[in-house]
């Protein structure tokens, strides 16, 4: 099991929301295993769609514990991924106070928070790989990395073992990708909010 740094609490609260056709679902499984099957975590992962299937809002959730998880929802995500605009409005406002909003910066343009790490995430995926369908792998190895209390061999492991046959080193590069994107921030760098310098 990873000995990264961890919450202070053991109890982790992550959604990704996006809209349907985004690979939302996919991720948030992917991210759910690494926990759960690789890292010997306790893990509840769910997950919701709009009325429409394709293009419609989608979320998912995933509650990651060192201990038994008495309520298996996500009601004040530590981290929010948000890979449109239409999510940002809709989610921002369950942030915990000290959480973190991830952001696809090619969809999204209005951030409400200063504690935000923006990343063009599809912008990546078009232009290292040629399509937009990677780029929810992108966006989940930056939330790994993000997330710290995750490996990325764990990942990877529950990526290969998800992901439609024959796409498995695509997604690992997008996963890769994701995580190179991310390790220029600094979470400890990023402006703290009131909620954190009151602790």
């Amino acid at each position: 099991m990873s000995e990264q740094i961890r919450n202070k609490a053991d109890r982790q609260e992550i959604r990704l929301a996006g809209s349907g056709g985004q690979g939302i679902i996919m991720a948030a499984v992917v991210l759910a295993e690494a926990a759960g099957v690789h890292e010997g975590r306790q893990v509840s992962q769910t997950q919701s769609y709009g009325p429409e299937a394709r293009g419609g809002t989608c979320k998912a959730e995933v509650v990651i514990s060192d201990g038994p998880i008495d309520y298996p929802k996500v009601e004040m995500p530590d981290f929010l991924l948000a890979m449109n605009q239409a999510s940002v409005n809709t989610y921002f406002g369950d942030l915990k106070p000290t959480g973190l909003l991830i952001v696809d910066s090619t969809l999204v343009s209005k951030v409400p928070t200063a504690k935000t790490v923006s990343i063009p995430f599809t912008k990546i995926a078009r232009e290292t790989f040629g399509t937009d369908l990677v780029a929810n792998m992108i966006a989940l190895g930056a939330l790994g990395h993000l997330i710290q209390g995750i490996s990325l061999e764990s990942l990877e492991e529950a990526l290969v073992a998800r992901v439609p046959a024959g796409t498995e080193e695509l997604n690992l590069k997008a996963l890769r990708a994701g995580v190179k994107a991310a390790e220029g921030y600094d979470l400890k760098k990023l402006p703290h909010t009131v909620a954190e310098d009151e602790e």
